[in-house]
């Protein structure tokens, strides 16, 4: 069993293993949502607006049982948002090829994504169109969209949570491991852009990205009560970044080609060029602060 095992961001000792799993023992009629709202409790674990972190805490029991270190009870019901489980609903877009300069799409609307239909379709574009599919999200993240004037819409992004450890990243912002734990939540990971394929403008791809930059800090705070002061992205070696480096992202190295849940080092995979985006002067200052 590994002592220095982290699993959601969070190091999980022995100890709290057996707490678990003693918890478990002593509430067999507990289901899997009052277990988690349990030991989010039990550990004051909290995101920086108050709420408890259940679905992360969640996604921690399920690990731990595909690991083998504890059963849990059966689920109830099948789990609410297991999009990675069903098809995504296809949701009918205009496929009318857009070109022309990125100036004939004024004004060009950039914005997260808070209606249920327009995060449906924006599941559907990513999972249709963008060739990693769409991931699904535990935790905080946003979803945003970039939609011409007519309400076609052109391109589409998703954040969620930074990678817990990342060295290219950390060595560029000087965190050592417990100001990494403290301000992770202060990084958000571009896990999705998209500029559909039928849209050909050229600078559009840096301009939406820039256009995000400029607002997802004041965005992130709004839904989650605490900002963002940096973004982080890996581009596929098949890519160039071009439009990363357009819109200022800059490049701080590469990962050491392991996937994102791999601890074990047992999947490598393709080193990835890391981008990040300080969307503040003061970034260095506020995430190594106390």
């Amino acid at each position: 069993m590994d002592d220095l095992l982290v699993l959601q961001g969070r190091p999980l000792p022995p100890e709290d293993r057996r707490l678990i799993r003693r918890v478990i023992a002593d509430h067999p009629a507990w289901h899997r949502t009052r277990l988690s709202r349990y030991l989010c409790e039990l550990w004051n674990w909290r995101t920086p607006s108050g709420r408890p972190k259940d679905m992360a805490c969640r996604s921690l029991l399920l690990k731990l049982e595909a690991r083998g270190l504890l059963r849990l009870p059966p689920r109830q019901r099948p789990p609410v948002n297991a999009f990675r489980n069903r098809a995504i609903p296809a949701i009918p877009h205009a496929t009318t090829p857009v070109g022309g300069p990125l100036s004939a799409l004024a004004p060009l609307r950039v914005a997260p994504v808070g209606d249920p239909d327009a995060a449906a379709l924006v599941r559907c574009l990513l999972a249709r169109y963008h060739y990693r599919g769409y991931p699904g999200t535990v935790g905080e993240s946003l979803l945003y969209l970039a939609g011409a004037p007519d309400g076609r819409p052109l391109a589409c992004l998703l954040f969620g949570a930074a990678a817990w450890r990342l060295a290219a990243r950390d060595a560029y912002i000087g965190w050592d491991a417990a100001a990494r734990r403290a301000k992770l939540p202060w990084v958000a990971n571009n896990l999705r852009f998209l500029v559909l394929p039928w849209v050909q403008v050229p600078h559009l791809a840096s301009h939406v990205l820039g256009r995000v930059a400029r607002r997802i800090a004041a965005d992130w705070s709004h839904r989650y009560g605490h900002p963002v002061v940096v973004l982080e992205t890996f581009v596929d070696p098949r890519f160039r970044g071009t439009c990363y480096r357009a819109a200022n992202w800059v490049y701080v190295g590469q990962t050491q080609g392991r996937s994102r849940n791999d601890r074990a080092h047992r999947r490598p995979v393709p080193p990835k060029a890391v981008y990040l985006a300080p969307l503040t002067p003061r970034f260095r200052e506020l995430l190594r602060g106390g």
